[in-house]
């Protein structure tokens, strides 16, 4: 555990901050001035040291692209590596707040410090505002002692980066872990390549849920879009119309070309086994690498981080199916 005295607070927008236009909510500077207001009438609060830094333009984060990840990770590197920061509050709109807190996980391998992310359902200062609890409950969270990695605070909870997501819309606790099956091997150490230091690239990505009547066709013109790697969002424990052998040909062929194939469920509490099911069987023999019970989130940032990194698709493949930081074993 490290508790933090000094705090990089780093400001990316989102609700918390938005402020009312006449097309309705939208992202605003200015937020440092409002934080020293209100935690100047809070002194009972028992704060670290922090200091301000600003992502321009601030965004809403239903426009987050994996390049304002990468930003996010220079700002951190060097609020961490320059400015002594010990710990580090990241502020950030909800719609993809899980999909940046599990990106980061990955992105920040090896960081001693640790990271907690938040934002809330409602601007500051608007009535029944949750902004300033989650806010000043992660910098108390960091004071008193956060383990190193990425974390999710948010209605009180502090929750693993790599397993939250966002669950619904009209609560304040909108956040939590949904329950599904961790086992897998733990990487024995994390390689250079994947240390937070290393550089990345952005990566073409996309995610492919299957459903009755999806047709090879499409899952082809897909495939032949000049991505590098493809979520497949499986049925139950990992199945799929696999008696369909052009859409299996097609996943066969793709991964031959060099795309990497990862497998989740579509189940809320699923994880994928393929060898449950004959079904399964036959979608792993064209290719496909399991998540076994990570998230949409995490394994869309682990296939960020992993590719962005430059590495082969065996290599893609190998550290995929490895927990590398808690994101598929418990």
């Amino acid at each position: 555990m490290v508790a933090s005295r000094n705090i990089l607070v780093l400001y990316t927008g989102g609700t918390i901050g938005m402020q009312q236009s006449a097309e309705g909510l939208v992202p605003a500077s200015g937020f440092a001035d409002r934080l020293r207001e209100q935690q100047a009438l809070q002194p009972q609060l028992t704060l670290p040291h922090w200091q301000f830094r600003e992502l321009l333009p601030p965004i809403d984060s239903a426009n987050m692209r994996q390049e304002n990840w990468l930003a996010m990770v220079v700002a951190i590197r060097a609020g961490v590596e320059e400015d002594g920061c010990d710990g580090v509050l990241v502020l950030h709109g909800t719609d993809t707040l899980a999909y940046s807190a599990a990106a980061l996980s990955f992105l920040l391998l090896g960081l001693p410090v640790p990271v907690v992310m938040t934002g809330a359902m409602l601007p500051a200062g608007a009535p029944g505002s949750d902004a300033w609890d989650n806010l000043f409950g992660a910098m108390q969270a960091l004071h008193t002692g956060v383990a190193p990695g990425v974390h999710l605070y948010f209605a009180g909870k502090l929750m693993h980066g790599a397993r939250a997501s966002k669950l619904g819309t009209a609560s304040l606790d909108a956040f939590g872990v949904p329950t599904r099956v961790r086992q897998g091997q733990r990487a024995a150490a994390i390689p250079a390549t994947l240390d937070y230091r290393q550089p990345r690239q952005p990566v073409n990505l996309a995610v492919l849920p299957l459903y009755p009547g999806i047709q090879a066709a499409q899952v082809r013109t897909l495939l032949g879009s000049g991505v590098q790697g493809v979520l497949v969002e499986c049925y139950g424990n990992g199945t799929g119309p696999a008696d369909d052998a052009a859409l299996l040909q097609a996943l066969q062929d793709a991964h031959q070309r060099g795309i990497v194939l990862a497998a989740i469920s579509q189940c809320p509490q699923g994880h994928v086994e393929f060898n449950i099911y004959a079904t399964g069987s036959q979608l792993a023999a064209s290719g496909l690498v399991s998540g076994g019970g990570m998230t949409r989130e995490a394994a869309l940032g682990k296939l960020f981080a992993l590719l962005g990194a430059g590495l082969s698709q065996t290599e893609v493949e190998h550290w995929f199916a490895l927990d590398l930081c808690g994101e598929r074993a418990d």
